[in-house]
């Protein structure tokens, strides 16, 4: 299971820099610009969850001030966190209960492995969302940014 998640957060950077790359040659669209900040920022609560931190003082939905070109060390921050996260762990460690409360206040606590793959999907759903954004804005040609697409980039 390792394994599998290294793969997905691997590809998930890969399709972040893709997505924020789209955004910066756009001249940074708003919507879509705002939708990125949300993804990245939503991976460090996660994170910060996952690892047993106090909740990040972090906004959800951060106002960007025109800063999109922070995208790129975010995402490699976000990503180098995570992966250094899930070398240390064991296969075990993935059907682990981790406790945390939503920004609501309320309490839960779910598997390693549901939150991961909530984290990966939640970007997928918020990069389709800034593509479509970024089509309405006039772009043409969106990056392909596929987990297929992705394994055949890396296996090539």
């Amino acid at each position: 299971m390792k394994h599998y998640f290294i793969s997905l957060f691997n590809y998930d950077k890969y399709a972040n820099e893709l997505i924020a790359d789209a955004i910066h040659a756009t001249g940074q669209p708003e919507k879509p610009a705002q939708l990125m900040a949300h993804l990245l920022a939503a991976q460090q609560v996660w994170f910060n969850r996952c690892v047993g931190l106090q909740p990040a003082m972090v906004e959800l939905w951060p106002a960007l001030g025109g800063k999109t070109g922070k995208f790129f060390n975010q995402i490699t921050d976000n990503h180098n966190a995570w992966l250094s996260y899930l070398n240390k762990l064991d296969e075990i460690d993935f059907e682990n209960a981790i406790s945390y409360k939503n920004t609501r206040g309320d309490s839960f606590a779910d598997p390693l492995s549901a939150i991961l793959a909530h984290v990966i999907n939640h970007g997928t759903h918020h990069r389709a969302q800034i593509g479509q954004q970024l089509k309405f804005a006039g772009v043409e040609k969106l990056p392909v940014t596929d987990y297929i697409f992705y394994l055949r980039q890396v296996k090539n």
